[in-house]
């Protein structure tokens, strides 16, 4: 190796030929400048290489641009200097994305990943290390032969006395803070690039963002499905729905029902049933009625025609719809029954007349009538009671349409309207004339005001009836059971009292009459009839008015302090 001091300048040898370490390209020769001759390795001589211009001119070879790098030193002196670049500085420190020349088209501009979290070791490109230690094959000059593009290496300095040591380890630095110093921008992004510089979200942050995401939509969601949902709810609310509406509905059944039914009893009843509008010169009323037999005969209530009773009208309607004009055939306050007759009327279907003495409590009934002018209601009930004795009437004064009744007690519904409608039985016949109810407001009475049922219903027994209606239809008139007796009604104790005179001054036991002929005297208690307790004079008048005339009673009295006991048979009379 030359001398510090010395210099050489490779010569490409003509044909490639020289003395010298020839290259791949040609040989290299040295020769000494003028200033300086000697050999080679001189210490004070120096060599020159020759310029490449003159090489390539003679060979027509260009030299490539020598590579200098920053550790080529030797003694502490610079190596040779890096040729001047094509174009002037960036004063903005921009990176030479260009090279060779300005002329090269610039990349996009990217930004880097931000600088990670203290703590975090920042990644480098590491560099090999061959590449830092092993200096690149130097060319062996040869004499006569062109210059190739090659660098110059330079001359390593020989030690004369130090032993040889060996380089320190260096341990590797941290890159630099600014991240353009070792920027390509021409290799593959390592990372995340932005176009704002703002922090990249991690895992995590991204999670909860796609979570908070998910949750707003959801929020959303429900929100426009309530409103839709809404908004449909109530048109179809106002439209009544979206289409027409066919509600199920059970198969068609037989019309038959068992005779023992409400309905199969209200079927066999019904034809028989009438309604009867009455009017007079002073009122009018509507009640009810039932066929006797097929020459017209119908029973009801005496209360129900008596406005008719002085020349007033009587209207029978059918279950049909057929209507008629009836007239009175006969009537009796005491009992309140009344019979009227059609004319005329062809398909006249009777009632089944009953037994009312068979009658149990409990007994299932039905009653059919016509309240309030609706007619053909059917309500059905029990037997709530057996001879139960209730007055009706008395609006005159004088006593004289007072009815006495031993009565049976039913809980089926019977309003105003029902009034001579027919009770009956299981087997659909007559056991009883609705003929009163016991309403709140305004005590006992028949058809009393308008008030409606509580369930307390009282209907003349058939057995007393069907007596009445024979004798109305065969002499117009009825006859009652008497004992021949003045009874004081304002006695308040137990027992109904003989009285002291009758109402004309008379005496109050009938000479001859039943009472007379048993030894019934005035002032005397009958407390006794048939021995059922009696506990007032009208009781006395129901239980007498419930038999027949020639009936024979078994009294108890009290006379004196002491009881008597007596038998009658009972007297008829055409009035009370």
């Amino acid at each position: 190796m030359a001398s510090v001091e010395g210099g050489f300048e490779p010569e490409r040898s003509a044909g490639g030929r020289g003395g010298d370490v020839a290259s791949a390209g040609g040989g290299f020769e040295f020769e000494r400048s003028a200033g300086g001759r000697g050999d080679v390795g001189h210490s004070e001589g120096d060599f020159e290489l020759r310029p490449p211009e003159e090489a390539g001119a003679e060979d027509g070879f260009v030299p490539a641009q020598p590579t200098v790098t920053p550790d080529s030193r030797v003694d502490g002196e610079s190596a040779i200097e890096r040729p001047k670049p094509l174009h002037d500085p960036d004063p903005y420190s921009t990176p030479p994305y260009g090279e060779p020349g300005p002329w090269a088209p610039a990349p996009p501009v990217q930004h880097p990943a931000s600088t990670p979290a203290q703590g975090t070791p920042a990644q480098s490109t590491p560099v090999p290390a061959a590449a830092q230690d092993t200096p690149g094959p130097t060319p062996t000059p040869t004499l006569g032969s062109p210059v190739p593009p090659m660098p110059m290496p330079m001359p390593t300095p020989v030690p004369t006395h130090a032993p040889p040591v060996a380089a320190p380890v260096v341990p590797p630095v941290a890159p630099p803070a600014n991240p353009w110093q070792n920027y390509d921008p021409w290799a593959p992004a390592s990372g995340p690039l932005q176009q704002n510089g703002a922090v990249v979200p991690g895992t995590t942050e991204r999670r909860k963002r796609v979570r908070r995401a998910l949750l707003g939509g959801a929020l959303l969601l429900a929100l426009v499905s309530g409103g839709v949902g809404g908004a449909v709810g109530a048109y179809l609310e106002r439209n009544g729905g979206v289409g027409s509406v066919e509600l199920p509905q059970a198969d068609p059944e037989p019309t038959g029902r068992p005779m023992d039914s409400v309905a199969g009893i209200a079927a066999r009843a019904l034809p028989s049933v009438v309604t009867l509008h009455v009017s007079g010169s002073e009122s009018q009323g509507t009640g009810t009625g039932f066929v006797l037999d097929d020459r017209g005969h119908i029973l009801t209530n005496n209360h129900v025609v008596e406005p008719a009773a002085a020349g007033g009208e009587i209207s029978v309607t059918f279950h049909s719809g057929d209507t008629a004009k009836a007239t009175v055939v006969g009537r009796d306050g005491g009992y309140d029954l009344a019979v009227v007759k059609v004319s005329g009327v062809t398909g006249l279907r009777p009632m089944t007349l009953g037994n009312s003495d068979s009658v149990q409590v409990g007994d299932p009934v039905v009653a059919i009538g016509a309240p309030f002018d609706l007619a053909g209601t059917v309500t059905s009930g029990i037997i709530s009671a057996k001879e139960r004795p209730i007055t009706a009437g008395g609006e005159s004064g004088d006593g004289s349409d007072v009815s006495y009744v031993d009565a049976l007690q039913t809980d089926a519904p019977i309003n105003p309207g029902n009034s001579g409608g027919p009770l009956l039985d299981a087997e659909a016949r007559v056991i009883g004339i609705n003929s009163a109810i016991r309403s709140a407001g305004d005590g006992s009475d028949l058809d009393g005001g308008q008030a409606g049922s509580i369930g307390l219903g009282f209907a003349i027994p058939v057995n007393q009836a069907r007596r009445v209606a024979e004798e109305l239809i065969n002499t117009g008139k009825a006859t009652h059971p008497v004992i021949g007796v003045t009874l004081d009604m304002d006695y308040a104790g137990d027992g109904a009292r003989i009285g002291t005179q009758d109402s004309g001054g008379g005496p109050s036991v009938t000479a001859g009459g039943p009472g007379d002929k048993a030894g019934i005297k005035a002032g005397d208690v009958i407390t006794e009839v048939d021995g059922q307790r009696i506990h007032s004079g009208e009781e006395l008048i129901v239980k007498t008015r419930a038999h027949r005339p020639g009936d024979r009673l078994e009294l108890t009295l009290e006379r004196d302090g002491r009881e008597i006991r007596i038998t009658l048979v009972l007297g008829s009379s055409d009035a009370d």
